[in-house]
């Protein structure tokens, strides 16, 4: 190789060197994309809808310094004929990052296959743990209303998943997942067992508190 050529071929290098170095092209964007609601609306599984769990999950990560984000509550619903939507569906195509800047999942097929979500990693909105099982109280069920695959039950299967999609206070029942992934039987955070009702103390006599997933869709 001729001088020029080499020396051409160094300089190059080293400026792909430089740049790739440079806090520019080593930043990379982990701020909050996915918590657990510190607190429920308070009024059991009545959210409000699908409209109201994504105002929850919006005034708390607002409140916590989340800017300029779209939040979505982990909610899916029922249908009488057809499909319900999807929880899975509403949330973005990640990747999705915890208050701590822990990666929780790169995508969707990880988050619904082997995510990085755990007691340690399912922190709140301001990076706090949420009580798991062994806590007092126990607040593990995470409202979901959805399959272990995050999406909406048939109507053929039979029972009400969703405490009347997220409207009921006292008639019906819910999926919940549990955060911590404990707690015997199906461990899944998304689909672990079903309520004992739908108002507040029926949620809280199953370890759960009325606490959501929220994920940022954007």
């Amino acid at each position: 190789m001729k001088i020029g050529k080499l020396l051409t071929a160094v300089g190059a290098a080293g400026a792909l060197a430089l740049l790739l170095g440079s806090p520019l092209a080593l930043a990379a964007d982990h701020s909050m994309g996915f918590f657990v609601t510190s607190v429920g609306i308070g009024d059991g599984a009545n959210l409000g809808g699908l409209a109201g769990g994504d105002a929850h999950c919006k005034k708390l990560a607002e409140a916590a310094g989340s800017k300029g984000r779209t939040w979505r509550a982990y909610l899916s619903t029922q249908v009488t004929k057809g499909r319900g939507i999807a929880a899975r569906d509403r949330i973005g195509q990640g990747p999705w990052y915890n208050a701590k800047g822990d990666l929780i999942a790169s995508d969707l097929d990880q988050l619904h296959i082997s995510p990085n979500l755990v007691k340690r990693t399912a922190v709140d909105e301001n990076g706090k743990l949420v009580n798991g099982r062994g806590d007092k109280p126990n607040r593990h069920d995470i409202l979901t209303g959805s399959k272990d695959d995050g999406t909406a039950y048939f109507p053929w299967e039979k029972g009400d998943h969703t405490c009347g999609n997220w409207t009921s206070n006292d008639k019906g029942s819910a999926s919940v997942g549990h955060h911590d992934r404990h707690g015997g039987g199906n461990i899944s955070w998304t689909s672990a067992h079903g309520t004992r009702g739908c108002s507040q103390a029926n949620l809280k006599s199953t370890g759960g508190d009325g606490l959501l997933y929220c994920f940022a869709a954007d």
